[in-house]
């Protein structure tokens, strides 16, 4: 392992958890005490109602206050757990995973590791021997094969909530829904997708606990792939989507208007026909969709300006003096 490495925030969600938090501080220690760097735990407890929390206040209070204990007033789902352990975290590298032990605390040492050798923003954990039952491995190798179709990033777990990555490539980030799974899309939207890797990692069958997953997640997470589709495509320029889709739709509308009313100048009675209707309908319609582009594209820019810069500038340099014998 390398001599030092970043300062490193574990962030993990924690629901319901009370048979495994004992265990969970243990492994955590285990794993990062021999970590060549200063580290924290940002334990969020999203809403509990056994003794999750209390669990992890007493081994703050056992332990030290490198662990940070930040709770829900009521449950807000993992992603949201996430964004909020993600804000409060201080660490320069961020690891995240899952609070019920089937992810290995032992692996995230050398992920940082490879991280910072590597030069990677992004180190996702791939569950290669996954120790799950049908009802929730099915939906996740479905979920992972319509968000490699859909997003051309090219890797086999999106759903391990094991990743490590860089501070800098997060700032600004807001999940929602059941966004976290699409943390690999948002940072290919940020950075080049060779600085993106996943890794092999052990996962372990649950012993404590029960799961909160199954397949009635699938439509949720379709949903949110397409949404994440959408503001990867068109967040920069949704007048795009909506200017396209108003010209396709006017366009047809005016053409059913023009059509009538060469009708009409021939003489053809066209009050009573449905196509009249039809034909203002999508005008109204289109002209709607490039409305609604414009004001995207304008909300887009106010975005913009509040927006963290998307590329890292080093320290200023002195000026080169030129040499002194130019020719007369």
């Amino acid at each position: 392992m390398a001599d030092t490495l970043p300062r490193l925030s574990v962030v993990i969600p924690l629901y319901k958890e009370e048979d495994n938090v004992e265990r969970l501080i243990d492994e955590l220690h285990s794993a990062l005490e021999p970590y060549p760097g200063e580290f924290e735990f940002v334990l969020v407890d999203d809403g509990s109602t056994d003794r999750t929390r209390e669990l992890l206040l007493e081994a703050r209070a056992n332990r030290g206050d490198h662990i940070m204990v930040i709770s829900h007033r009521r449950n807000l789902g993992q992603t949201q757990a996430m964004q909020t352990g993600l804000q409060a975290a201080r660490g320069d590298v961020i690891a995240f995973m899952d609070g019920d032990l089937q992810n290995d605390p032992a692996d995230i040492p050398a992920m940082v590791e490879k991280l910072e050798t590597d030069h990677l923003d992004l180190l996702c954990g791939w569950r290669k021997n996954r120790q799950d039952t049908l009802d929730r491995t099915l939906p996740s190798r479905m979920a992972n094969w319509l968000i490699g179709c859909v997003s051309g990033v090219a890797l086999h777990d999106y759903g391990c909530s094991l990743k490590v990555r860089r501070r800098d490539v997060l700032d600004g980030l807001d999940l929602r829904g059941e966004m976290h799974r699409f943390i690999p899309l948002w940072v290919a939207n940020l950075t080049h997708p060779s600085r993106i890797a996943e890794i092999p990692v052990n996962h372990r069958a649950r012993t404590a606990g029960t799961s909160k997953y199954g397949i009635s997640r699938t439509p949720r997470v379709i949903l949110d792939l397409l949404a994440a589709w959408f503001f990867l495509r068109f967040r920069e320029r949704p007048g795009h989507f909506f200017g396209v889709a108003g010209l396709i739709t006017g366009g047809l509308g005016g053409l059913a208007l023009t059509y009538l009313f060469i009708l009409k100048l021939v003489g053809v009675d066209i009050g009573n026909r449905p196509l009249l209707i039809t034909g203002v309908l999508l005008a109204l319609v289109g002209l709607q969709l490039i409305t609604t582009g414009l004001i995207a594209e304008m909300l887009t820019r106010l975005r913009t300006r509040s927006q963290p810069p998307l590329t890292k500038q080093t320290e200023a340099s002195s000026w080169s003096q030129g040499s002194d014998d130019r020719p007369a």
